[in-house]
């Protein structure tokens, strides 16, 4: 499994109109691209009214990533009213090779 992540800073009063605008972006496009296992975002208010934004998305193999990246898929994927609440547009995100996973949100 590979996860995908990005990170970038918002106004901390667009976070809820911006979670739900990704929901609508990049969460349907995680969620419709054959190998996608799933996708988090966190936030975490930095101060001075910023906060960081970050999407963890799960992945099979780094072709399915293809499928959702294109050819350079270190290169960071954006929407067109992205602009609208990011602050900086960061050009790369990161991929790692998870070695070991354990869950258990389910056992509460």
């Amino acid at each position: 499994m590979i996860l995908r992540r990005w990170t970038g800073r918002i106004r901390t009063a667009d976070r809820e109109a911006y979670a739900a605008y990704i929901a609508g972006t990049g969460g349907d496009d995680y969620r419709s691209t054959p190998g996608n296992l799933g996708f988090q975002m966190l936030f975490r208010d930095v101060g001075d009214g910023i906060s960081e934004v970050t999407t963890l998305s799960w992945w099979r193999a780094m072709e399915d990533i293809r499928g959702f990246a294109g050819d350079d898929v270190d290169k960071a994927r954006y929407y067109p009213d992205d602009d609208r609440f990011l602050l900086d547009r960061p050009e790369k995100v990161e991929h790692h090779d998870v070695v070991a996973s354990v869950t258990t949100l389910n056992d509460r």
